[in-house]
């Protein structure tokens, strides 16, 4: 029997492909940090039983019936980069790796927080542009943290790490979602809300929603116009979530105190303005990037593809309809 062959379209932690080479031929469609063209990905996969992919590669339609795949295992816990429904026609498992990067991913949230409400980066620049010549009453005020409303927009596992994180320091907790927390609302005292209560009393509002048709600017004008001239807007979720043309005009006009953007609505493309702006961070979609985090994700997307190779059902495995066909 011939080796499996898997096509990694973009390099991945060593833990990752350590593994993979332990069972299986592979090739790396590129070593540089940027996405692979749709004709790259096709070029990759002729003769390939597995594509591992990372969120940045677009995997369509088109690019699925024209290869011969027996699972996508994505190395991430969003997949809104995959055709799922078209992947689930053709008989295609698809996997993500959920659960790792929650603890670190939240970690980034909150320092995005605390970095938009003591203006960190900010400072940061205001000290390397030689503008520090000595303490001053006035300089730099930004906002406490401690004793205020954090407002989180989706409580599930990385929006319920954050309001741990919150209430860790004094801060009230209030969340909306299509459901309730019972568990969160019993661990963290949460107070479940409706949106527009939300944003009316969140002094930080953290977003942690998939990216749907329901999501897609989640966050606009009509948010904006809610929320209090001293809160903050914090993204680590995805960037079509927030209407940035919206997010810039009310940075802008002082409408907000700040923003901590780690997800771009058209991402890599920041919207112009925003980097002209001192009360926005930015960060380049890092919010899981740690060493240990990442090894994780991409052996986990390694473990997917060797269920598959096995006849097992891969453990994180998001359209399960495939294999109901199956019986």
């Amino acid at each position: 029997m011939s080796q499996f062959k898997v096509f990694v379209t973009r390099e991945i932690p060593r833990a990752g492909l350590d593994l993979l080479g332990t069972r299986c031929e592979f090739t790396v469609g590129s070593y540089e940090e940027k996405p692979l063209a749709e004709a790259e990905i096709r070029n990759g996969l002729k003769g390939a039983d597995a594509l591992l992919c990372l969120l940045t590669e677009r995997i369509t339609r088109e690019i699925l019936s024209d290869c011969h795949v027996k699972i996508v295992a994505n190395a991430a816990v969003g997949y809104d980069n995959i055709d799922v429904k078209a992947a689930t026609e053709l008989g295609i498992p698809v996997t993500n790796t959920p659960g790792v990067l929650t603890e670190t991913t939240a970690d980034f949230a909150f320092s995005l927080l605390m970095s938009s409400a003591r203006r960190i980066a900010e400072a940061d620049r205001f000290v390397r542009a030689g503008k520090f010549t000595g303490w001053g009453m006035m300089m730099l005020l930004g906002n406490d943290v401690y004793g205020k409303t954090l407002g989180i927009v989706g409580m599930g596992r990385i929006g319920r790490a954050v309001a741990k994180r919150g209430k860790g320091f004094g801060m009230k907790i209030v969340y909306t979602d299509q459901a309730r927390n019972p568990e969160a609302e019993a661990e963290l005292g949460a107070e479940f809300v409706s949106k527009e209560t939300l944003f009316r009393s969140a002094d930080f509002v953290s977003l942690h929603v998939p990216l749907t048709p329901e999501t897609r600017h989640f966050v606009g004008a009509a948010e904006f116009a809610l929320m209090k001239p001293t809160s903050h807007l914090i993204n680590t979720a995805r960037g079509p979530v927030v209407d940035e043309q919206a997010l810039l005009q009310a940075l802008k006009d002082r409408k907000i105190a700040g923003a901590g953007l780690d997800v771009y609505e058209r991402e890599p493309q920041v919207t112009a303005g925003l980097m002209e702006l001192d009360n926005v961070t930015l960060a380049p979609h890092l919010a899981s990037a740690s060493v240990e985090t990442r090894s994780r994700m991409a052996t986990m997307a390694v473990e997917n593809i060797f269920a598959v190779m096995d006849g097992r059902r891969p453990p994180n495995l998001v359209n399960p309809d495939v294999y109901a066909a199956r019986g």
